[in-house]
């Protein structure tokens, strides 16, 4: 089938884009039936914030989100610094990676 670029209006901004050919013959072979409705930045916005969505939903991972904030404690095995995601309320132990990596493995 011969594929020719098609003007296509964005159902999100109103702004004119061209579906191109070489775009056609790709929606074909993966078996789209509808033509693109949003133009190349609006599928962008949208696709970001579904991205940004679902990362806050806890699907996926996304590599843009805060750095989580870390707080000190002392290790309850051997006492050396230890840094943890969450705030030490005192009434549980705090580990260590190693420790804990220790520590876990007993469970097993």
């Amino acid at each position: 089938m011969s594929y020719s670029d098609k003007t296509l209006t964005c159902r999100t901004c109103g702004m004119s884009f061209v579906f191109e050919a070489h775009e056609q013959e790709f929606y074909a072979q993966k078996g789209f039936t509808n033509e693109p409705s949003r133009c190349p930045s609006c599928r962008a916005a949208r696709k970001s914030a579904n991205d940004r969505s679902h990362s806050r939903a806890g699907f996926g991972t996304d590599s843009r989100r805060e750095p989580r904030e870390m707080h000190a404690a002392v290790c309850s095995a051997c006492g050396q610094e230890a840094l943890v995601p969450f705030v030490p309320r005192g009434d549980k132990p705090i580990y260590c990676s190693t420790c804990f990596d220790k520590v876990r493995s007993y469970g097993r």
